[in-house]
């Protein structure tokens, strides 16, 4: 991998570690701020949905997509994270559930807009026979985050071994008569601040890189504008085709996906019978299991076939889901194969594939707002899908054997459409999968 690729793309995927960051220290934290403000269960669901989890990542990834294919990949890179920092310094002062609210919307939008820039600069940015590798090594970003999110949480959690420092600096900044509910909370807000330390360093980090030659490449000299470039992604049939097959087989899979991210816990405690520390370290090693799949698949994924490493994804996703349809998961060695399953899962995952081809298989003109597009419909969605889960599982896990048999079937739907559909791109240049699909028309 030649040294530019390499350094660009390890500033653009801290973005995946700031969105995958964002959505953990929210669901970590959030029982702390319920205690801290008196919030009620419809105020934990308006913070879920408009979150990075949800509707807020949505909307700013409609916005960012199209804004980078007009104004460029840098533009918002110079910009994007300073909003981000807002949001999380808004989170880490908030006093009142107005202040918690603004703040993870606004890092919510913040999350949203950098997604289509991040991979499509990083395929742009790659070099033909290393691009498979790059988002790779995003992918990887994006598993650290709830790794060491997860573990600053209950370090520093009430109770945790570093939770002395919490209250020093609680009593430090509150006083000493700070109620228990007040200083419990600070260990919430440390974790955003440390969200916010790792802001500013890619902040400053991509402020240092280039415009996508890509990019350049490909501006047209009479400009056009954004609501041209919308057009012209939905009369294209060859996009359009793309876009649907592409959101299929995403959102199938982040159906399941999502839910894994903010209610695993809750099943290990609930389906599982463990205790919250237990259920974090079980998501710390799946997160583990994770980034060390996806290092191994980094090696590889530029040299082998890519429908065999998608199949090979999706038959060790469906693994842990007919494992609880059949034995359950009620042992101990039954929820280390799930937590380890479902890890190495996410180092093979749909995503990669999904942010690999969604940079591949669209012209540069609207190579990010194609992108932007379908993260809003999955985020969307996935947005309406957590609130029906929650019925389907019952308060406690009495309902995870049928929705057990939801997940594989959501799978199943991602395996089949994937591999019908999968594009043969390894090896070709962005311009070289452009001209084969859409001629010479971009």
């Amino acid at each position: 991998m030649a040294k530019s690729s390499l350094k660009s793309t390890l500033a653009v995927s801290l973005n995946n570690y700031l969105d995958a960051g964002a959505i953990v220290a929210g669901a970590s934290g959030i029982t702390l701020w319920q205690n801290y403000l008196g919030l009620s269960e419809m105020h934990l669901g308006w913070l879920n949905a408009i979150s990075a989890n949800a509707l807020g990542a949505a909307i700013g990834a409609i916005i960012g997509g199209f804004l980078a294919d007009k104004f460029g990949r840098k533009f918002i890179f110079t910009y994007n994270l300073l909003v981000y920092m807002l949001g999380v310094l808004i989170i880490m002062l908030s006093v009142s559930f107005p202040m918690l609210l603004c703040g993870f919307l606004i890092t919510g939008i913040s999350v949203g807009v950098g997604v289509p820039a991040s991979w499509t600069y990083i395929s742009e940015s790659s070099e033909v026979h290393n691009r498979g590798r790059n988002i790779c090594i995003s992918q990887m970003s994006w598993g650290v985050g709830p790794m060491v999110i997860l573990l600053f949480g209950m370090l520093f959690a009430p109770g945790g071994y570093l939770y002395h420092i919490v209250e020093s600096l609680a009593h430090a900044f509150l006083g000493a008569d700070a109620t228990t509910v007040a200083v419990e909370v600070f260990s919430s807000r440390v974790v955003f601040f440390t969200l916010f330390v790792v802001a500013f360093i890619a902040w400053t980090l991509q402020r240092q890189l280039e415009e996508s030659k890509e990019f350049e490449a490909n501006k047209d000299t009479k400009k056009t504008g954004i609501v041209d470039n919308i057009k012209l992604l939905f009369t294209n049939k060859i996009a359009v085709k793309t876009v649907v097959y592409l959101a299929v087989i995403y959102l199938t899979w982040n159906l399941v996906a999502s839910v894994m991210g903010f209610f695993l816990p809750h099943i290990y405690e609930t389906a599982g019978g463990v205790s919250n520390e237990q259920a974090n370290w079980l998501s710390c090693v799946l997160w583990f299991c994770t980034v060390a799949t996806t290092a191994i698949l980094s090696k590889f994924i530029d040299h082998t076939s890519h429908k065999f490493v998608y199949i090979l994804g999706l038959l060790v996703a469906i693994s842990p889901w007919v494992m609880v349809v059949t034995t359950g998961i009620g042992s101990t060695a039954s929820l280390w194969a799930f937590a380890i399953l479902w890890g190495i899962e996410g180092g093979l995952s749909v995503q990669i594939f999904y942010a690999l081809w969604g940079s591949e298989l669209f012209p540069s003109k609207f190579r990010a707002g194609a992108q932007g597009l379908m993260f809003f419909l999955v985020r969307g969605l996935s947005a309406a899908w957590g609130l029906v889960f929650t019925f389907i599982y019952g308060e406690n896990g009495e309902g995870f054997t049928l929705a057990a048999y939801c997940m594989i079937a959501l799978l199943v739907i991602s395996l089949i459409v994937g591999v019908i559909g999968a594009p043969n791109t390894r090896g070709k240049s962005l311009q070289q999968i452009t001209n084969e699909r859409y001629g010479e028309v971009f």
